[in-house]
């Protein structure tokens, strides 16, 4: 199934039930682009696993045991100064992005209370996961992205965080019908084609439902609808998104 931004939303409201407001016991790197945090909640323990491996990114709590190396990275290390101990605030998604962001509240050096936030971007080959103070400054990264890497977002600490992408595509959150009919359904291509390249969250598989739900071909060129026809496609999509923010969630085994 495609990894989307229904997909993670899904997820993320399992993981912030489970775990917001428990306290990170363990911090391992058993492989050079993953994490395994042990978190205390509720009487029970989760093992939450995260990996930027750009085939396989991955973000889920498992009870298998992986071997670390004798000798902890430097990420791991600075991750366990920094948040060892520490009581984990939320779980929550980016927008519909496949962002996952985790609040983590400690007690700096200094005694005083402070935020923390580990940020999972789980993008295929541009998968990272980054370690953010409060003001979304980035301590460090697993992977380390400088300029000559990419010119659009160097990832590296001392750098401010933002989203890798946040102003190509429209947010569903906030999308009103005018903004939904110049963005998406003034397009030549395929319906389908013109929600998932447009709409933040969406995937081919997630644009053709949407589709289906609307009773519309989702071949046809976006900007062929009637305007009976496009209503009824934007209501539906209100609706979906509507339920995302809700958690309402029906899981199927197909």
């Amino acid at each position: 199934m495609a990894l989307d931004g229904f997909v993670i939303s899904n997820l993320t409201k399992e993981l912030n039930d489970k775990l917001a407001n428990g306290r990170i016991s363990k911090i391992h790197q058993p492989e050079k682009n993953e994490l395994m945090i042990s978190i205390n909640n509720n009487k029970n323990t989760y093992k939450l696993f995260m990996s930027a491996d750009p085939s396989q990114p991955l973000l889920s709590l498992t009870n298998t045991n992986k071997q670390n190396p004798q000798s902890p990275p430097a990420f791991c290390m600075l991750l366990r100064k920094h948040i060892n101990n520490a009581r984990i605030i939320s779980v929550v998604q980016e927008s519909l992005e496949r962002i996952i962001r985790i609040k983590i509240e400690h007690y700096d050096e200094l005694g005083d209370l402070s935020f923390k936030f580990l940020i999972i971007e789980l993008m295929g080959r541009h998968s990272n996961i980054i370690f953010c103070n409060e003001e979304d400054m980035i301590i460090d990264s697993i992977k380390r992205v400088s300029h000559a890497v990419s010119s659009i977002r160097e990832v590296l600490p001392g750098r401010q965080y933002f989203q890798p992408g946040q102003l190509e595509k429209l947010n569903p959150f906030s999308l009103d019908y005018d903004g939904f009919n110049e963005g998406v359904l003034s397009k030549s291509l395929a319906l389908f084609k013109a929600i998932y390249t447009s709409v933040t969250g969406f995937s081919p598989l997630m644009a053709n439902e949407l589709c289906n739900l609307s009773s519309v071909d989702p071949t046809l060129p976006a900007s062929e609808l009637s305007e009976d026809e496009k209503q009824v496609f934007f209501d539906n999509l209100k609706n979906l998104i509507n339920r995302v923010s809700k958690g309402d969630y029906e899981p199927n085994i197909i």
